[in-house]
């Protein structure tokens, strides 16, 4: 039985919620912040070990990583689409429709890694080039794009095993076991990090492979978490008895097929739209010259191990909704999310204003220009500042998917960045005089704008509903 707070309108008291339910949320988010945690670290090591090689390295293994992006978002969002039913069916104690919406995950992954991998084979060199811009005192753009060109061909290896792990760490998570993705991600990213450091810069006699050494790591440590979490899976049926007898048929019921196409197709173009709309933002800034694309790669590098917290709590609100909604309690499924979502953005207060204080710090690691580090230093204060509005956008768009209103949630990230920040970013950066960082700082600030749109949403409770009643 349902309390009366959650038959009636919500109070700002009710969003503090008890200590058991604290240790619910964090149960599910603690080890996804390991995991994005030491995932995020290695990550600023690996991008550190390119940045003491060059510039141009730096530079052309970042536009590279904005182009996967894409492609990562991509399967992510369209294995989650699958996922808000998933999480459902978990909720419910059906495992076969785990299982079922697990086999779509795959099936859709597929061909999505087959289409991105013929674009980027066919146009790579074009879509790097678009980055490449005078305007800046330093910078080789010709070597630039030779690095970029080499660290992509071994890259794209790496989505093989990228989308396949997708598939089943998004499940494993949908059913509340973290645990395993996390330690399989651990033990990648510390493999990429010893193999890094080998084939970067040529230790215990391996040669000196700069990017390329930096692809063949990644790509090596991205099997051996995929192995990691198929073979412990597919091992322990009785912990993930939804994994049972996965690869015997394809055959899914074709009511579901279309539910998690009609869910899938919005949050996969929502994805592709919105890492599209960050990728043209950067592009837009990188007509302002080399160091502007040097200075973000490393902004954004610095600005992902602070965002773990309110990543993973993000996580957690898809998860928790998802499974509450499933079994049909829909009432506290709302309030368990407005209570993450004021939790996520009270906490990123004081780790904002930690970023601020020490993030600046962090350029003077990189072997590179003074103008990157000057220009890298000031971006990653304006994300410090502007990480609150992004915790509270990022666990409302988990908590309106939740429901499964993929077609809201497209009109929200994807429609707001399209109709407004990506034009908004091209104009400043093409017909105002005013410098890269304030550019930065007025794009990011117009995310106050989307906070607006998502309370209204969020309030309608429109989006709060349960999919596998039937």
């Amino acid at each position: 039985m349902e309390s009366s707070t959650t038959r009636n309108k919500f109070r700002i008291k009710d969003l503090i919620g008890e200590k058991d339910f604290y240790k619910k949320v964090l149960l599910i988010a603690v080890p996804i912040m390991l995991q994005n945690g030491i995932t995020n670290f290695v990550g600023m090591l690996d991008n550190i070990m390119v940045g003491r090689v060059g510039t141009e390295q730096m530079s052309g293994v970042s536009i590279v990583n904005q182009l996967l992006f894409i492609v990562m978002l991509m399967l992510f969002g369209a294995t989650s689409g699958a996922g808000v039913i998933g999480a459902q069916y978990y909720g419910k104690g059906d495992y076969k429709g785990v299982r079922d919406t697990f086999r779509i995950k795959l099936v859709i992954s597929t061909i999505i890694l087959i289409i991105a991998i013929g674009i980027l084979s066919i146009f790579g060199d074009t879509l790097i080039s678009l980055f490449l811009h005078e305007g800046s005192e330093s910078g080789d753009l010709e070597a630039t794009l030779r690095y970029g060109r080499d660290y992509l061909k071994v890259m794209l290896i790496g989505q093989i095993p990228l989308a396949i792990e997708f598939s089943y760490s998004s499940t494993l998570r949908e059913s509340g076991e973290t645990a395993l993705p996390m330690k399989a991600s651990v033990a990648a990213v510390f493999i990429n990090l010893i193999l890094n450091y080998i084939l970067i810069f040529g230790k215990f006699g391996a040669p000196v492979l700069g990017v390329v050494g930096a692809a063949i790591a990644t790509v090596i440590s991205r099997f051996v978490q995929l192995f990691i979490v198929a073979i412990y899976s597919h091992t322990h049926l009785e912990k993930m008895p939804y994994f049972e007898g996965t690869y015997r048929s394809f055959k899914v019921p074709g009511k579901l097929l279309g539910k998690v196409i009609l869910l899938a197709l919005p949050l996969m173009m929502n994805e592709t739209m919105w890492s599209l709309g960050v990728t043209t933002q950067n592009a837009c800034l990188s007509t302002r010259g080399l160091a502007v694309v040097a200075g973000m790669n490393i902004s954004v590098t610095i600005s992902n191990v602070f965002n773990i917290i309110f990543i993973a709590l993000g996580d957690s609100v898809a998860i928790l909704v998802g499974q509450l909604f499933g079994a049909g309690k829909v009432e506290e499924g709302k309030l368990t999310a407005y209570r993450i979502i004021a939790f996520s953005t009270s906490i990123t207060v004081v780790i904002g204003a930690v970023m601020f204080l020490a993030g600046p710090l962090f350029p003077n690691i990189y072997k590179t220009y003074d103008e990157v580090k000057i220009l890298a230093g000031n971006m990653i204060r304006v994300s410090a500042v502007m990480m609150p509005l992004g915790a509270y956008l990022h666990s409302t768009y988990f908590a309106i998917r939740s429901g499964g209103k993929t077609f809201v949630t497209f009109l929200f990230d994807s429609g707001f960045m399209w109709v407004f920040a990506v034009p908004l970013s091209f104009i400043l950066a093409n017909y105002t005089t005013l410098s890269a960082i304030t550019v930065y700082a007025i794009v990011l600030s117009a995310d106050v704008i989307k906070v607006i749109i998502g309370t209204i949403l969020l309030k309608s409770g429109i989006w709060a509903r349960s999919l596998v009643d039937s």
